[in-house]
């Protein structure tokens, strides 16, 4: 479905956040029968809705949008609308055709997208891809889950986007380059379960892509796209079709008899290791998927790797993922706030390997199976703090494994100062939380601020 074909039906735009005041401007330009926004969840919080946006969609609130909602022809839903939300599952018993502004968007726009998604490093990566391709002289426009909503961008000749799992689920054309950097499980309350956050995330390669990049490295990963080609379901996903990046025959980092890591693009070397100043063995393999999509859509990496490298050299990392802090004490301490599972948390764990650690775990609880994180840790010496709300749980977890120390403390901000204690000269201070920030903080900004602030106000 296209943006063209809501003209003359009855649509209803579900949520009025930035996604939602995108949709009903774009909408209305095409001339819908009737145009109408609903919110069951506004509250103090919630952006006025008033001027163009209230003339071209009046606003219905509370329980009587499920009214407007089950009377339209269109449901354009909001990503932050869950899959498990009763209104939604009522709408699809129904039969009421329910889609978002990205999958409007994508029908007229795949064929010059790059689309990236993952459990982790969607973010880095896309970013990475737009960075490299603006440096080869290749002009994109970068949007999507990481900023400006589809719905808003400007016409252009190559688009790439970051993709949720919750913008992936309603789309009906795939991007002409879909990207996948990782697979674990998350957001599983907002999806139904495991199965369906595969099954969503997933849904970015289901509708014909030219190729398919995805990160060869992740076990679950592979399982899941060796599933999916063996029953036929999401297109053509064999060897022809799907780029494996860091595999030997793509991109991949290998080291040389000196000792000294390079990137390849097969058996011709690229550049240092060293050139990236990404942190971690998932910044690596968060390159060399990047580094694949430009192969794909015809860059000739070999020819340029010392553009490359100089973009890679310049590329900043995103706030709140693996971001160092200076301090005077010689510590050195990491937001890395939007991790927000245990998975995420061991890449960020891994990052800091063979340096003395403190991690701060804990936040919203949401059930997750803190086991992983233990099997992670059964031989390393580390000391890990929790915080409210999940993190004695996830201490608990923990106990009895005989190199990690473990401690509690009432808010991140005593966190903060124990681990100053905790933490032996020339070591790091790492918030990876393994749970996300709502409940004891606005948002994710938030908690990454008052961490700064804490790190500030305990080194004096």
């Amino acid at each position: 479905m296209r943006l063209s074909d809501l003209r003359g039906r009855t649509v209803a735009v579900w949520g009025t956040g930035r996604e939602g005041r995108a949709a009903v401007t774009a909408i209305a330009a095409h001339g819908p029968a009737e145009l109408v926004a609903v919110d069951d969840s506004a509250n103090f919080l919630s952006l006025p809705w008033d001027g163009p946006l209230a003339e071209a969609a009046p606003l219905v609130t509370g329980e009587a949008g499920f009214e407007r909602l089950a009377a339209a022809d269109v449901v354009v839903r909001s990503p932050g609308v869950p899959q498990t939300h009763p209104w939604l599952i009522e709408l699809r018993r129904r039969g009421v055709m329910v889609t978002q502004g990205t999958a409007l968007w994508m029908a007229d726009h795949a064929a010059r997208t790059v689309g990236v998604t993952g459990s982790k490093g969607k973010s880095t990566t896309s970013s990475l891809i737009s960075h490299l391709l603006t440096a080869v002289g290749r002009p994109n426009v970068f949007g999507g889950n990481i900023g400006v909503p589809t719905l808003d961008l400007p016409q252009a000749e190559l688009y790439v986007l970051e993709l949720s799992s919750y913008q992936c689920s309603d789309l009906t054309d795939s991007p002409r380059v879909a990207v996948v950097t990782a697979l674990f499980p998350e957001h599983l309350d907002a999806h139904g379960g495991e199965r369906e956050y595969y099954r969503d995330k997933l849904n970015l390669l289901a509708h014909g892509p030219e190729t398919i990049v995805v990160n060869g490295a992740d076990p679950r990963l592979a399982a899941e796209l060796g599933e999916l080609s063996e029953r036929g379901e999401r297109g053509e996903l064999g060897d022809r079709s799907t780029v494996r990046a860091g595999r030997p025959d793509t991109t991949h980092v290998a080291t040389g008899a000196d000792g000294t890591a390079w990137f390849h693009l097969g058996a011709q070397p690229l550049f240092p290791r060293a050139v990236l100043p990404l942190v971690g063995r998932h910044n690596e393999g968060n390159l060399c998927v990047a580094l694949a999509v430009l192969d794909a859509l015809g860059v000739d990496v070999v020819a340029d790797k010392d553009t490359l490298a100089i973009a890679v050299a310049e590329f900043q990392g995103l706030a709140h993922r693996l971001t160092e802090i200076a301090d005077p004490s010689g510590l050195t301490f990491v937001d890395d706030t939007l991790a927000t599972s245990p998975y995420a948390a061991m890449h960020a764990i891994d990052a800091y390997d063979g340096r003395p650690l403190t991690v701060i775990v804990g936040g919203n609880d949401r059930g997750l199976d803190y086991t992983p994180l233990r099997e992670h840790l059964a031989e390393r010496e580390i000391t890990v703090i929790g915080i409210p709300d999940s993190g004695p749980r996830i201490v608990e977890a923990l106990a009895g494994l005989p190199a990690v120390r473990t401690e509690l403390a009432e808010d991140l901000v005593a966190a903060v100062g124990l681990a100053r204690k905790l933490t032996p000269a020339g070591g790091v201070v790492l918030l990876s939380p393994a749970a996300p920030s709502y409940g004891r903080f606005r948002n994710f900004e938030h908690r990454s601020e008052v961490f700064a602030q804490a790190v500030a106000d305990t080194a004096r």
